[in-house]
Formats: structure tokens, sequence, C-alpha cells
């Protein structure tokens, strides 16, 4: 009975202390593995469609992690809460963001972090537990999506009922004008002859202008000598005419200035002598065209005996 009793003993003992080992590997493994991961929160503005759970995360093209988990925002379901689970190596700062991207045309989608200035603080928690959270940007495809709305809003805009019938009547005004270009054919094509012709005469008459100018250019150069003689032979002549005119006005200057002065003066009173000469003389002359006999004689002219 003793001997069964120790059995018991030494069998519970080994169980418990198997029981121990595994719980503590399980929680030196759980330890090992929080301290060598590090958990973030990325909150997205935009549909992230593909993106699972146990999707990549990469940083700079470098797989750094997973997506953890995914949810929507409780007070915001536009918004999808992605938790990130990330090397503890991994340099995650305060300027980090993180899109969506893809890595080939046909592969899923991952979430890529970029960012991180060397001198900026590392991203950690507030100190309430909270989970640190990475800001987003506008992903490459989020980009292509916003811009195919908008062109495909301006299409539908362009492509409207109004705008579709000013195609069409542009159209038929094309269609109509050509036609009627096609009818005058003949008539276009002698207008194409003429202006053929008239292109060849104006070559021509270019040619003959150029002989011209070339001509005129080699006579004015071999009469140029010459003229430029006769221009500085007149400029010596004006220059000598200048100069005796200079001396003149020097010579006289002081019978000028006299005559200036005093014969200046007398001008006027002789100009009114003259003046009254001159009426004086008209007078007489009225009066000896009136009666010569009289103003000669001083007396009426004898009259004539009538029987």
């Amino acid at each position: 009975m003793e001997t069964k009793a120790n059995y018991v003993l030494i069998g519970a003992f080994t169980i418990a202390v198997t029981l121990f080992l595994l719980l503590f590997a399980l929680w030196a493994a759980k330890y090992s593995s929080d301290r060598t991961w590090n958990e973030y929160q990325v909150i997205f503005r935009e549909p992230v469609t593909g993106l699972t759970e146990g999707s990549s995360v990469q940083y700079n093209g470098i797989a750094v992690g997973t997506v953890d988990n995914l949810m929507l925002a409780p007070d915001d379901p536009r918004q999808v809460i992605a938790r990130l689970r990330l090397q503890a190596t991994t340099p995650v700062k305060v300027d980090t963001r993180a899109k969506l991207s893809i890595t080939s045309l046909t592969g899923p989608p991952i979430i890529q972090l970029t960012g991180g200035s060397p001198g900026a603080a590392a991203l950690v928690s507030n100190g309430d537990g909270d989970i640190p959270v990475i800001q987003t940007e506008a992903s490459a495809l989020q980009n292509i999506a916003d811009t195919a709305n908008r062109l495909v809003e301006r299409l539908d805009r362009v492509l409207s009922e109004d705008n579709v019938t000013r195609i069409t009547a542009t159209l038929d005004n094309i269609q109509n004008m050509t036609g009627a270009i096609a009818e005058q054919r003949e008539d276009m094509r002698q207008i194409l002859v003429n202006a053929r012709t008239a292109s060849e005469q104006l070559t021509v008459t270019m040619a003959s202008a150029n002989r011209t100018l070339d001509s005129f250019d080699r006579e004015l150069v071999q009469q140029l000598p010459g003229l430029i003689g006769k221009i500085d032979a007149t400029l010596t002549k004006l220059d000598s005419a200048a100069g005796g005119a200079d001396r003149m006005l020097n010579e006289n200057r002081a019978a000028i200035n006299s005559f200036a002065n005093d014969g200046l003066g007398q001008l006027g009173p002789t100009l009114g002598e003259l003046r009254g000469l001159i009426r004086d003389l008209r007078r007489i002359s009225d009066r000896l065209d009136a009666s010569p006999s009289r103003f000669l004689l001083g007396r009426d002219a004898p009259k004539e005996f009538e029987p």
C-alpha cells in the first residue's frame, strides 16, 4: 500500500513538472515574440479592396511585417483600420507614411511604408497603452481611380445630348463642304494652275528685280567716289562762304550797329513823309487828269465861239 502511494506521488510530481516546463516554454516564446515584434495601426480613408489579413507590409520595398487584423472604424464606417505586426528593428518614424501598393499587375495589394527622415523621432505609444498610428497618404491606385472618375464625368458632360447634336451638325456641315469642293474640282484645278503661273511670273520678276538691283549697286559703287568728292568740295565751299560771311559781319559790325541804333530810328519819320508825298502826288495827278489847262494856267480854258 505504501509502495503504490509513492508511485502516485512520483507520477503526479512528474506531470506537474512537465506542465510547468511546458507553460514556461510557451511564456518564454510569447515573451520573445512580443519583444521582437511591434504593433501599429493604419487608418485608411479609401477602399482596401484585395487587402487581407496576412498581406505583406514593406518598408521601401523590403518586407518588414504583415497585416494582423482588418476592421471598419466603429465611429466611421468609411474608414478601415489595419493593425500591422512589424519587426521591432523597423525604423518607423513620426513622418513615416503608409499607402496601398501593388508589386505587379496581377499581384495582390500590400501596404507600403515610405519616408522616415533620419532626424525624425521614432513613432511610439503615448503611454496609455494605445497602439501608435501611422499616417496615410493617397495611393497610386486611389489617384488612378480618382483620375478615371474625373475623366468619366468630363466625358459624360462632353457626350451630352446637346453636344452630340452639335457634333452631328458639324459633321454634316463638313460633309456638305467636302461635297461642294468635289463639285468645284475643275475650278479648283484652274485656280491651282493660275496660282502656279503667277508664282512662275513672280519668280521671273524677282530675278529681274535682283539683276536691276545688282546693276544699280555696281553703278552706285562706281560713282560713289566721285559723289563723295563733289560733296566734299561743296562742303568746303560752304565752309569758305560761311567763313567769308562771318568775316564780313565782323568787319562791318560797327556800321551795322550804327544803322540798327540810328538809321532804324529815322526810318519811321522818313516813311511818314514819303507817304504824305505820295498822297500829294496822287492829288496832283487826279487834278491834272481832270483839267490840265486850269491846273497848269491857273484859269479856265477859253470857250469856243458859236455863231
